[in-house]
């Protein structure tokens, strides 16, 4: 996501914070350079234009040529500019505490199927919400059987009617069902087409008219570049809907749809999509975009996942079992599969603040744990929960029950011996573990 971008913009920044002093003439040698990448990255020439014009005035207005550190301040002026250009602050759903409907809009083939499911998913495990699916797509083969697979594997009921050509009438029945059996959200996936056409826009107006929905929200491939934009401006036309949801940005993407959504039709962007997991779902905050971008990291996002999968009683325990000297191969296995729950690798390297440059043209596998595990899965729960009893004849049985070397076997075993002694030092220092430290970080 945003790679090539990230690169050309991280470029053209980088000429300046390497001059001595900065000119008129350097910085407008930059906003071309800013200008081509975003055009690259499919960005609207007159978007592209109107940002780097803007940033220039700025930067002239605030005395970035006399600054004492004139490169660092047009990157700060750069990153607002870029976040304000996506929308600013993030934007959540209006829903209140009883029964709200979101509908789904978009073009066949966006998604909107699988973000209903991970937003269902999203409602449930995280707003604590009872949610309900609505199949409302009666024409694309097996869309109905998709939307059922997607409820089931998330424990989400599904209504819908196989009989019935209607969508109006599905979408009215769903409602019926929501109100007088508990349910407080619904979410109506409708169908999608190949193109716009008339047929579709009158059939989704129609459904949208009926039902009332408290969120709209246009469901779009951010791979289709422009193309996207275009689309979200009919769509907005017809539906004049609440926000947008970018899907597919974990694939090979310029960029330029999340640049100048916001930017075309004046909604925001509420939640990408970041994966093809049901949980692999994000809410849109362009200031964290923006610094990822630029290559500076996304601490914020990455302590939020991680106190996502970590609580406060499983930190008590892992503190007692660092100060009793007590921590073995079993809690650091736990402490893997949670890491492992929090996202793709990629994405979490991308978080920290100048990994993603370090890391780039790697291939980060989402299994790079695996040896580890296997190694660790080798060894009898003795020698988890005491790993000093593990000597040389316990490290070739385990490399042989794990197909591994047994170099590696003793690499993993020293590693963990210096990871046990920082975080005894880190308790004993401060007097809590490092969950407790990333939970009261001070982050802005």
């Amino acid at each position: 996501m945003f790679d090539q971008l990230s690169t050309k913009i991280e470029g053209a920044l980088h000429k300046l914070r390497g001059k001595g002093k900065i000119n008129e003439l350097n910085i407008a040698e930059s906003m071309k350079e800013i200008r081509k990448a975003l055009l690259d990255a499919d960005v609207n020439y007159k978007i592209a234009k109107d940002f780097t014009n803007t940033v220039k005035e700025k930067a002239m207005g605030q005395h970035v040529l006399q600054s004492l550190q004139p490169g660092q301040l047009m990157v700060k002026i750069v990153r607002d500019e870029l976040a304000s250009l996506m929308g600013s602050n993030a934007s959540e759903l209006q829903i209140g505490s009883k029964l709200s409907v979101v509908l789904m809009a978009g073009l066949q083939g966006s998604g909107k199927t699988t973000f209903s499911g991970k937003l269902a998913n999203y409602l449930k495990t995280k707003k604590s919400k009872k949610p309900l699916l609505v199949a409302c797509d009666v024409y694309r083969p097996a869309a109905i059987d998709q939307l059922h697979i997607v409820g089931e594997q998330l424990g989400v009921e599904v209504y819908s009617d196989r009989e019935q050509k209607d969508p109006v009438v599905i979408a009215n029945a769903g409602l019926e069902k929501a109100k007088t059996e508990g349910y407080n959200v619904v979410i109506i996936d409708t169908a999608g087409r190949l193109a716009l056409d008339e047929a579709m826009m009158k059939e989704i107006k129609a459904i949208h008219t009926a039902i009332r929905p408290d969120e709209t929200l246009f469901v779009v491939d951010a791979m289709t570049g422009q193309d996207a934009v275009n689309t979200a401006k009919a769509f907005n036309d017809v539906l004049d809907f609440d926000g947008v949801v970018l899907t597919k940005l974990d694939g090979d993407t310029r960029g330029g749809a999340a640049l100048t959504i916001r930017e075309v039709v004046d909604k925001p962007i509420k939640f990408i999509g970041t994966g093809e997991k049901l949980d692999a779902l994000d809410i849109f905050h362009p200031d964290r975009m923006a610094d990822r971008i630029l290559g500076m990291g996304d601490v914020v996002s990455l302590v939020e996942k991680a106190q996502e999968q970590f609580n406060e009683e499983e930190a008590r325990k892992l503190q007692r079992k660092i100060a009793k000297q007590t921590f073995g191969f079993d809690d650091f296995l736990t402490q893997i599969q949670q890491i492992k729950k929090m996202g793709p690798m990629k994405d979490l390297v991308s978080m920290v603040p100048g990994m993603a440059k370090a890391t780039k043209g790697l291939d980060i596998d989402d299994d790079a744990f695996k040896h580890i595990e296997a190694i660790i899965h080798s060894m009898t729960p003795k020698e988890r929960s005491n790993p000093k009893v593990i000597d040389q004849s316990r490290k070739k049985r385990i490399a042989a029950g794990s197909g591994r070397e047994i170099q590696e076997v003793n690499k993993l075993i020293k590693q963990f011996d210096q990871m046990s002694k920082m975080m005894k030092m880190m308790q004993g220092a401060k007097g809590r573990n490092m969950m407790q430290m990333m939970q009261n970080m001070n982050m802005r």
